[in-house]
Formats: C-alpha cells, sequence, structure tokens
C-alpha cells in the first residue's frame, strides 16, 4: 500500500467506531477522525487519532473514509446534500459504510457516490461493543468488488472476517437477516426459560440444560453466560433491537416477504421500551417473559 493510502479518516466514533478507529491507528494507519462528543474525541487523541475540526477536514484528501453511523437519519444528514460528505470526499475514494441501515437509504447513497466517483463499499459489521477492540468483529461487503479486493488491508485492521456478497445491497440484507435470526433467538430464549421455570426448574439448572443439548448454538452459550447472573448490561439494547426490526421489516415488505415472526418480535421489544428497559441488554426478553407468567427473580 502507498503511503497516500494508509490515511483514512473515520466518520461517528462511537461505542462502535471509537475502538474500530484504534485498532486502524494500532495497525499502523494515520487516522483523522469527526465526532460530536468531546469525551469521544480526547478519548480518540490519547490513542494517537487525530481529530479534525469538521467532518469535511477529516475526509480531505483522503483515499479511504469509513463511517460508523447510529441510523438512517444520521446517514442521510452525515452523507447526501450540497452539505453531506460525499460531496467533500475525492472522486476515487473508497466510502466504507459500517453501520446498519435500510436498504433504501443504502441505495441513495449509493446514487450520490456513483455521480461523484466514489466506490462505496456496504459494510455493516456483525458483533457488539464488548468485542469490537479485539478485532473479532465479522462484515458483510457489498460495492464494487475491485474496491473491496483494494479495501483488503483496511478491512483486515478491524475485523477478522469479511465476506464479499455482490455488487449492490447484498450486504444490507445480510445484516438484517443475521439480526432477524438474533432477535427471534432472545425471543424463543425467553419462552423457554420461563415454561422451564413454570415446570419447577431451577434458574442454573435449565442454562445448563441449554448449553449441553442441541440447541447450544453460539449465540445460546453467549447469552446463557451473563444470564446466570442475571447481567442485563446493554451489549445491544432493546431500543437498538426495536429499531432493526423496523429496518428488517421494511426490507421484508418491499421485497414481498412476510416477516411474521418479526412483526411478533417487533411488538416485545416495543413492550420492553414502553417499561423503561429500552437501554437494556437485548435479553431482556426474558424478563418480560417472567413479568407476563408471574416469575419473579429467580434464586441464583
Amino acid at each position: 500500500m502507498t503511503d497516500a493510502s494508509r490515511n483514512v479518516a473515520f466518520i461517528g466514533i462511537g461505542k462502535m467506531g471509537l475502538p474500530m478507529s484504534v485498532l486502524l491507528a494500532k495497525a499502523g494507519y494515520a487516522v483523522t477522525a469527526f465526532d460530536q462528543s468531546a469525551a469521544r474525541t480526547s478519548e480518540a487523541r490519547a490513542h494517537g487519532i487525530a481529530i479534525a475540526a469538521s467532518p469535511a477536514d477529516a475526509v480531505s484528501g483522503k483515499a479511504t473514509i469509513i463511517t460508523s453511523l447510529p441510523d438512517d437519519a444520521a446517514l442521510r444528514a452525515v452523507l447526501l446534500g450540497p452539505a453531506g460528505l460525499i460531496a467533500a470526499m475525492a472522486p476515487g475514494a473508497v466510502l466504507i459504510e459500517t453501520s446498519t441501515v435500510s436498504v433504501e437509504a443504502s441505495g441513495e447513497v449509493d446514487a450520490a457516490a456513483q455521480a461523484r466517483g466514489i466506490a462505496y463499499l456496504r459494510s455493516p459489521v456483525s458483533g457488539n461493543a464488548s468485542i469490537v477492540h479485539t478485532g473479532a468483529l465479522t462484515c458483510f461487503v457489498s460495492g464494487p468488488k475491485d474496491a473491496f479486493e483494494t479495501a483488503r488491508p483496511v478491512f483486515a485492521a478491524f475485523t477478522r472476517a469479511q465476506t464479499y456478497l455482490g455488487p449492490a445491497e447484498e450486504a444490507r440484507y445480510a445484516k438484517l437477516s443475521v439480526n432477524l435470526m438474533i432477535a427471534v433467538s432472545a425471543a424463543m430464549m425467553a419462552e423457554s426459560l420461563a415454561l422451564a421455570r413454570k415446570g419447577g426448574i431451577a434458574w442454573q439448572d435449565i442454562l445448563k440444560v441449554l448449553d449441553d443439548s442441541a440447541v447450544a448454538s453460539p449465540m445460546v452459550k453467549y447469552k446463557t453466560a451473563p444470564l446466570r447472573s442475571r447481567d442485563f448490561e446493554s451489549t445491544f439494547s432493546c431500543k437498538q433491537m426495536a429499531k432493526d426490526l423496523d429496518l428488517i421489516l421494511g426490507a421484508g415488505h418491499a421485497v414481498g416477504v412476510p416477516l411474521q415472526l418479526a412483526a411478533q418480535v417487533r411488538e416485545t421489544y416495543g413492550s420492553l421500551v414502553a417499561q423503561g428497559d429500552g437501554e437494556t441488554d437485548f435479553i431482556a426478553t426474558v424478563k418480560h417473559l417472567e413479568r407476563l407468567s408471574g416469575l419473579g427473580e429467580p434464586k441464583l
């Protein structure tokens, strides 16, 4: 890679973006970041990351720009329009967009990028804030394949694996499909655990049963560990899951796929948010089913 290619802009250094940008810096990239949070920019500086005065300053002259944004509204506000970042990027730059957003919003970014001569890589990451600093994230990528091949070393700096899926919005559908499985699995675990407790099985015993059974997927084991101590501190919140389920349902409606389980689970997360559990980890489906079933806290 040339020296110029090692200059990277990173826009949005939140729970996911900050540790990703730190990994890039540790891999030898000269990272220039922008975020509206003074606390985040201060922490980034401590890791040797340069802080730009504005998003446009951050991307100026950079061959690679990475964004990590919370939702469709932020994606549109940051990237599109006369004052958006795509207008400030140099033609030929590569935009790596790592957020979980709708296919529709992503398509709007693609149109703007193509008009500007920007190679747009839809690159949503899979994992959460508790593991991102380890480099264990994976990502799904779609967009121009030649740009993906060129950017492989950048991806390797902050993800352990990358799956290239096609030239258009395939990566967006992949991320929404995975998150649908996660959301439905959390609802399924909640019902299973409530049923077992009502049947007289002790809390630790039913968790061991799940861990030792045929259903002991990585997802199940990932959540039985914190459930042993009733730890509901968020790695990915109920509010975030509700947002993603809205994206999932919108995508299903657009392509004619009836997502009946997604619709039902979306109402579960809506209930959790309404009851004040919006910032709780998404496995709080367990608490929701316990309340519906008249169950109190189990003996640990």
